[in-house]
């Protein structure tokens, strides 16, 4: 599970609801597109709170950034029951709906971010309409499904919400996980375990459990992706469980694509280590409007 530092936004940006053709998405929108916008996709369990601390440094550097809750994550409406709106496709179908929904100028180009799922998202949406993104940054986001321990550990989240309410779900995560033993996954960077708890209510059931089966079925399509041509940036921390490092460099290679291995940081370089993210980021977005 993600660990924000703050779920209070930055100066200056703005939380609001983005109505789209699709519905309305909770965002998160920052900065001035000096350079060009930025949409910020979070990853399976996760939030928009999750690039909270990304917004400030990336408008600095003249990037306007727009981070989104996906249908059913936390505070964006979805249903709690049916899985058909959250199969990857429909997924995708939304992002482009937020990109219609950003700008008044026909045309316009967006850097793409996903991070974990949202990646397997961004993806999606980038093989769909390739002409509509001018980059795409797949952070701690690997080719294919995640590794085997992580499979058994979404195998068992399935398997409670099957049986189990998404409050009796979060006490089984605490009582299984306690903060002695966590790598500071429910405690670090939060004081106030009520917002963790919130954001985890706050999502649909049937967004968790079709996430998770696409976490565990995604098919390799870096060949699909490779021949998009589009400019790719793999980032990710030094230490990873989900898709082990040397998996997300073999994919770098094949996709020809930018690298970046934040030090310090695990499976959320985003939230671990925002600054030196950041810099990357604006590293490769800038060589990116330059060429």
């Amino acid at each position: 599970m993600s660990r924000p530092a703050t779920f209070v936004p930055p100066s200056g940006a703005r939380a609001y609801r983005l109505g789209t053709a699709r519905g309305e998405f909770a965002v998160i929108d920052a900065g001035t597109p000096v350079k060009g916008t930025a949409l910020l996709l979070p990853g399976f369990t996760g939030s928009k709170e999750d690039f909270i601390s990304l917004h400030e440094p990336l408008a600095a550097a003249g990037y306007r950034t727009v981070a989104v809750d996906g249908r059913g994550q936390y505070e964006s409406p979805g249903p709690r029951d049916d899985e058909t709106p959250y199969a990857q496709a429909e997924l995708a179908q939304d992002v482009l709906a937020q990109a219609d929904a950003l700008t008044d100028r026909p045309g316009e180009r967006f850097h793409l971010l996903g991070h974990s799922f949202g990646g397997q998202v961004a993806r999606a949406a980038v093989l769909l309409a390739p002409a509509r993104f001018r980059s795409l940054t797949l952070v701690a986001s690997g080719p294919a499904e995640i590794s085997p321990s992580q499979q058994q550990r979404v195998k068992l989240l399935r398997d409670a919400l099957a049986v189990m309410d998404m409050d009796q779900v979060w006490e089984a995560i605490r009582a299984l996980d306690p903060p002695e033993d966590a790598e500071g996954d429910l405690d670090a960077g939060l004081d106030d375990q009520e917002d963790l708890r919130r954001r985890w209510l706050g999502n649909s059931p049937a967004q968790l459990t079709v996430a998770g089966r696409l976490l565990c079925e995604e098919p390799d399509r870096v060949a699909e992706l490779a021949a998009v041509r589009l400019p790719v940036h793999v980032l990710s921390g030094e230490r990873d469980d989900t898709w082990p490092v040397p998996l997300l460099d073999d994919m770098a290679v094949r996709l020809e694509a930018h690298r970046t291995v934040v030090p310090g940081a695990e499976h959320s370089p985003n939230a671990d280590r925002p600054l030196e993210t950041a810099e990357a980021l604006a590293a490769f977005w800038d060589r990116v409007v330059v060429g």
